[in-house]
């Protein structure tokens, strides 16, 4: 079952056109993905500052359907998905009442951060993965 993160738009996210700065959904992005760690019972202090591994972003891309301004009361729809051994996705829809704004998707690779090489996704992010992905229902 998707993470559903609830968000208001802040005038400081906005650009001179009154609109939200492109950079700032992926910031959106984020805060979602860090609430939804969060709610799973992952300690976000421990998971930011772990010494032995991260998961950097690689790919990221936002398309834009309408426009999303100040005041706008956002739902964020995140939805995990395991590539592989190594690195997982996210999709993102950001929607105001009930329209799809805006679709994101961050890639994510997992490293030893002594190293810097890709190592496996360890338990605790797989469990992750597992209690947000995607279930078609039939």
């Amino acid at each position: 079952m998707p993470f559903i993160y609830h968000r208001t738009v802040r005038f400081q996210d906005t650009d001179a056109a009154g609109v939200l700065y492109f950079a700032n959904v992926l910031k959106i992005c984020h805060e979602a993905y860090e609430e939804s760690l969060e709610a799973s019972g992952i300690i976000l202090k421990e998971f930011f500052t772990n010494p032995s591994v991260a998961y950097p972003i690689i790919h990221a891309n936002v398309d834009f359907f309408r426009p999303i301004t100040c005041g706008d009361k956002l739902k964020i729809r995140l939805i995990p998905q395991k590539l592989n051994e190594e690195k997982f996705e996210i999709d993102y829809e950001i929607i105001i009442a009930d329209l799809v704004a805006s679709k994101a998707l961050t890639r994510h690779a997992c490293i030893d951060t002594a190293t810097r090489h890709k190592k496996q996704l360890p338990n605790v992010m797989n469990k992750w993965i597992q209690q947000y992905k995607f279930v078609p229902i039939f």
